[in-house]
Formats: structure tokens, sequence, C-alpha cells
């Protein structure tokens, strides 16, 4: 069958024989509102991330049940009988500092996010419960690969004419991608020092966007909220959500529950105990896209489950130390496969890692998988996506009669994570690391961090 124009890179156009190196030439990403704006500023200052990893930093979304007895945040103010007071941090309930979103109060942010869902109701407003269950008639005969079913897709969203926007946000064409695939090159963009500072702005924009979403996502929210909570934080932030309209896709984000390897398109359906849900970030500022993505377990999942999702974040994590300059592109997918199937896993074959910055998708296309012949070395400022899709079981993929959601084939449950990641003179910078967390090495995994 043939893939569909997509968000992920397609594995096809890595199957080229690899050149010893893939040549170089230049390429050429309003402060967001709310919170975390200083974060990105500093980002786009160049400014590092803490380089210690801690436990479920910024990643439970607990109650905010804080004490900060310093208020004026001083280590040696006195108490009243001249006795030093002993500094506090904010602490989650696991004793790790809270950074960014998840430094915010839980009321607060309940309040945020029931605001921006009255500012969306029109999405649902008249629909009846029968009328959100309905599918697209596209899927009329259509054999699905488990008991999941699409449910009732709202209308498009428009984004304010203050917001700028990338070249497909009417047409829905990104004729500069096309463009890029037609001239068959193999050149890989060396980025400028300014294009480096875009690209950590409008990560940490994108940080914080699928940070605030995951933590909204909890049994029984729809994927439409979810969308609707995406959408008005990318609108608060001054930034663009890169999926809308791409390609004509009609979402802000990308919802894939349970089987559903990528692309799921938001609908209706409320997410369930037990399912896995992945969510797929990317904004767009100042002429620049950023993109990442992080699976969630919903409530107790069975051990299939969580053993799948340690699987797909240690398959990305496992090829962090490889990207630095000199490698070749084509090795990560070593990496990735052994680890997939050491925990009895697959690796989608279909979709791929890929170049990111002016364009949403560039060169390198990054194959996932072992004895691919994906094109390029990297050299310092290559920016890119690395993106493993692992299958419970089987490798293949099914695409829905949606034209964009692609599933397993055997209907067993897919999971990916998702970084955005920069080659610097020494190493790797993680462009979309999580607050307060290194940006040269992923955390360990810790399966609190991804429940809801």
């Amino acid at each position: 069958r043939k893939a569909p124009m997509v968000m992920a890179g397609v594995v096809a156009a890595a199957t080229q024989a690899a050149p010893a190196e893939a040549p170089a030439a230049p390429a050429t990403a309003q402060e967001g509102a709310g919170i975390g704006s200083s974060a990105a500023a500093e980002a786009a200052n160049g400014a590092p991330a803490p380089t210690k990893a801690e436990a479920n930093a910024a990643g439970n979304d607990d109650n905010n049940d804080d004490v900060d007895d310093n208020e004026d945040g001083n280590e040696n103010a006195e108490n009243g009988d001249g006795t030093a007071k002993k500094k506090n941090k904010k602490k989650n309930k696991k004793g790790g500092a809270k950074f960014g979103i998840f430094a915010m109060p839980q009321d607060e942010f309940d309040d945020m996010c029931k605001r921006w869902l009255e500012a969306t109701k029109d999405q649902v407003e008249g629909l009846t419960d029968e009328q959100k269950k309905e599918m697209n008639p596209a899927f009329i005969g259509y054999e699905f690969e488990s008991d999941h079913r699409p449910w009732h897709v709202t209308k498009q969203m428009k984004v304010p004419d203050n917001i700028p926007k990338p070249e497909y946000h009417e047409t829905g064409d990104p004729v500069s991608e096309r463009a890029i695939k037609a001239n068959r090159t193999s050149t890989i963009p060396i980025n400028t020092p300014e294009d480096m500072d875009k690209m950590r702005e409008v990560c940490a924009i994108g940080r914080e966007v699928l940070d605030i979403t995951s933590r909204f996502l909890k049994a029984g929210v729809t994927a439409d909220e979810l969308d609707r909570v995406c959408f008005m934080a990318c609108m608060e932030r001054g930034v663009y959500p890169s999926p809308l309209n791409y390609n004509k896709f009609p979402k802000s984000l990308c919802v894939s529950v349970n089987e559903v390897i990528c692309h799921g398109i938001p609908d209706c359906r409320p997410v369930q105990v037990g399912d896995i849900v992945n969510l797929d970030i990317s904004v767009f500022k100042d002429g620049y896209h950023s993109d990442l993505n992080e699976t969630f377990m919903i409530g107790k999942c069975d051990e299939a489950a969580e053993n799948l999702v340690r699987t797909a974040y240690e398959s990305l994590a496992v090829i962090v130390p490889q990207i630095m300059p000199g490698t070749l592109y084509r090795e990560l997918g070593n990496d990735i496969s052994r680890t997939a199937h050491k925990a009895g896993c697959a690796v989608t074959r279909t979709y791929s890692g890929h170049g990111i910055g002016k364009d949403f998708h560039g060169l390198p296309n990054v194959s996932h998988v072992a004895r691919n012949k994906t094109i390029g070395i990297m050299r310092e400022s290559h920016i890119f996506t690395v993106e493993p899709m692992i299958n419970e079981k089987g490798w293949q993929d099914n695409l829905w009669p949606d034209n964009w959601t692609a599933v397993t084939r055997d209907g067993r449950r897919s999971a990916q994570f998702e970084h955005t990641f920069m080659v610097t003179e020494t190493g790797v910078e993680i462009l979309t690391a999580r607050p307060g967390t290194s940006r040269t090495e992923i955390m360990p995994y810790d399966p609190e961090v991804f429940r809801r």
C-alpha cells in the first residue's frame, strides 16, 4: 500500500545506499504568555538547563501540596530569634523539585483548563452522546484490528490573524518540503547560531505545551478536549500548532491510543483506565518548528503495557550517547532494535525520525530499524528528531480509512517517545528536555512520571 504524507518521516526514503558523508549546505525558528515563558527566553539565549537529572522532576502531576517557608528566597534569612532559617525548595510527594507547568498549584491549573474549554465549547455544543460516538462514514465496512473504534471528530479550529503561521496553514500543502523530495537531495542543513537559538526557544515552548496537555490527561477526558487544551496553550503563547492543516491534518496534536502507532486524530472518545496514550506535540514560532512526544499510562495498566512503555522509553534513551559529530545516522537503528527485541517487542518500520527547523520535516531521515541504509553523518549543528515506535509484537502496520491513523496490524498496542536533538561540538543537546533535567542525557525511567 501507499503510505500517506505523514508527520513522522517515512522510512522508504532511508533505504538508499549510504555515502561516506552527506554534503552540508547552509540552512536558514513574541515571547509566549503564561507559565514558563521565562524558561523559553532562557532557552533562546542558550542558557542550559540544570545538568543533574532529578527523579520525577517536572513529571509528577499530583496536587501541589508544597510548602515554602522561606518566601523571600534568601538562603541566609533569619528567624525572629536570630537563628538561620532553613531554605526549603518546592518538592513533590516523592521529594523531587517541581519545575515549569508542574509548579503551578492544581487549583490554578484546573481553572486555566476550565477557562480554555469554556472558550472552545462550540466544538461540541449541541452534540448528543450518540452523535459523539458516530465515526467517519469512510470507516463503513472496515475490519478493525481490535475493539478500539474512532468517534466523532469535531470541526477544525481557526488560528487568530495575529499568530504567525507556516506556509501550509491555508492550503495544507508544505511546498518547501515537497521541493526537498523533488530535488532528491541528500544535503543535511548546517544551522547557524541564530537558527540554533531559535530552535532552543521553540523547543522550550513545545515542551511546555506537552507538559500542559499531559497534566490535563486523565481517565474520562476526551481526545477532543486534549486538542482544545493544546490549541489554547499555543494561542496564549503566540505559537501555531504545527500539525494543524499540515497535509490537511484536522487537529492541533496527535493523540494515539493503544494500538494506534502514530497520527491518531483527536476525537470525542473518552480516555479509559488501562489505556496507553501518546501525545505528539509540535509548535511553530518565528519560522521554526519543534517536535516531541510521550506515552502515558492511564491508571493501573497490565504488565504488558508497563513493559511496552518502558521499552519505548529506553529505546530512545539508549541512542542519546551516540549523538555526536562523526556518528553515522544509520547506526542509531541498531541499538533501538536491540533494546526493543530484548524486551520481546518490535520496531515499526514504516515511520522514521526526521530533520526539523524551518521545515516541519526535512533531512536527515532517521531510521529506527537495524541494518538500515539511512544517509548521512552527524555534524555539529544538525537538528533532528528520533522517535522509535515500539509495538508489543509484530512490526507490521495498517492505515485507517481516514488516511492518517497508523495502527498495528495485529491489534496489539504501540508506544513511542520523541525528542528533538541538536549535535554539539562535543555531543548532544536535548532541545525538548523536561525542565529541571539534563540536556545531555535522558533521565532514568520512572513509570510514575508517565502515569495519569
